[in-house]
């Protein structure tokens, strides 16, 4: 008897101190002129039911329980119940975190999110285990090995992912528009992500992949669009910037990148029920492309920081968005360091668009939208149709020499693109900008 009275005491002491911790900096806050409501008192008989509960588990449960861990799980109920995104973040897990944003980090390269108990991808890394093996936005992972996911923290769905590198994993997946589930085995690896990708797509257009928003993105992209000039020898007529299956990532990457094709003007703010949580973002006098026509495609893997940067580049009417509806992440997370090595990931302000509209579960509308298809070459030999060139004994072109290299030129291109249906269609976008502008 005396030990569960000891037990008893000893968690609502610990309750205590840590409500009795809460309020203090609520009173505080109050001190300051901000406004809080019903939390200036101690919720004493929500605390006795901890108290009761804690007892018994400590006491009845069938294994034995550390302290520790009980209020460990406490606390990452208390915040996963609050939104997908806000976290407790032990030591380990505070150390993946800050290893993912700065490029580096073992595991599939995959981003995810929780939705309904399951683990769902919000979009594969590219040139990671998951895009190789096939992963794609939307799939619903439903097992981890053998391990149902159904009730798992993310942190935790997240622990079982990573591992050693060459090491396999196997993911049951559901997948819109297949009966069965899917089995897909993984070997894991170091992820080193290169976040900026560029290559010309023809004379005078340029092509810009973000694959997330690191520490380093803003200067990754100057550094490509300064290649794409120099490969081309001249400034750009057009640029596409591909935001497709982006996660997301640092915001202060967010902000550099919008800012590089936008000479004035408000690039996204934040609002929030703290004083630090309120920010506004402006455009800094320089544009990277010299207002060059830009198209930036988005899909339903483009979330957060990549919805900024569209969301920044549609309202200010600097750019065509162009794609599917986006996912709708409106939210933005920081990291509260705690003193014991770990970290709180805690939802602290929405974020809104120049315009004041937040993308929060509603996401960016493409101005142009488009389907996921997938175009295919008519082989010649199947067209019925007969042309100058087919003719006995047609004149020859004075220039056909030059005309074969431009036609060899031409068959790479599409060879390169055609697949690519948004692609495709974008640089068909930006060319009728570029004619009309002449």
């Amino acid at each position: 008897m005396l030990k569960k009275k000891a037990i008893f005491i000893l968690s609502l002491g610990i309750m205590l101190g840590v409500f009795i911790g809460v309020c203090g900096s609520v009173v505080a806050d109050k001190s300051n002129g901000a406004v809080q409501s019903d939390a200036d008192t101690l919720p004493y008989e929500d605390l006795r039911t901890f108290t009761e509960i804690f007892g018994r588990i400590k006491r009845d449960y069938v294994e034995p329980v550390s302290d520790k861990k009980l209020l460990e799980d406490a606390v990452r109920g208390m915040l996963t119940g609050l939104d997908p995104h806000s976290a407790y973040l032990v030591a380990e897990e505070y150390q993946e975190l800050k290893e993912g944003t700065t490029g580096q980090f073992g595991g599939l390269g995959i981003e995810v999110t929780i939705e309904n108990g399951f683990i769902k991808v919000v979009s594969p890394i590219d040139d990671t285990p998951a895009q190789k093996a096939g992963i794609k936005t939307g799939d619903l992972i439903i097992k981890l090995d053998d391990k149902p996911v159904k009730g798992m923290s993310l942190t935790d769905a997240v622990k079982l992912m990573r591992g050693e590198p060459n090491s396999k994993i196997v993911l049951t997946i559901v997948r819109e528009g297949l009966e069965a589930p899917l089995k897909l085995t993984l070997a894991r690896d170091i992820i080193k992500v290169k976040s900026v990708k560029n290559r010309l797509l023809e004379k005078g257009y340029g092509y810009v992949r973000i694959s997330s928003f690191q520490s380093g993105t803003g200067e990754g992209l100057r550094e490509s669009l300064a290649s794409l000039k120099k490969e081309n020898g001249a400034p750009l007529r057009g640029l596409v910037l591909d935001l497709r299956n982006n996660p997301g990532g640092v915001l202060n990457a967010a902000v550099e990148v919008s800012d590089a094709f936008l000479k004035s003007g408000l690039i996204v703010y934040t609002e929030g029920r703290i004083e630090n949580s309120e920010m506004r973002f402006n455009a800094s006098p320089d544009d990277l492309i010299d207002e060059a026509p830009m198209v930036v495609l988005i899909n339903g893997g483009s979330a957060s920081a990549s919805e900024i940067v569209a969301g920044a580049l549609q309202d200010q009417k600097r750019a065509v968005i162009m794609g599917e509806k986006s996912f709708g992440k409106g939210s933005v997370q920081t990291i509260l360091p705690t003193s014991n090595g770990a970290a709180v990931k805690l939802t602290t302000a929405r974020y809104f668009t120049p315009s004041g509209r937040s993308i929060q579960a509603e996401g960016i509308e493409p101005d142009i939208a488009l389907a996921r298809v997938k175009l295919e070459t008519i082989d010649k030999g199947e067209s019925l149709s007969i042309k100058e060139a087919d003719l006995s004994g047609h004149l020859q072109n004075a220039n056909a020499e030059s005309k074969a290299n431009k036609d060899g030129q031409d068959k790479e291109k599409n060879k390169l693109d055609i697949e690519d249906y948004s692609l495709h269609e974008a640089l068909n976008l930006l060319k009728g900008i570029s004619i009309i502008k002449k």
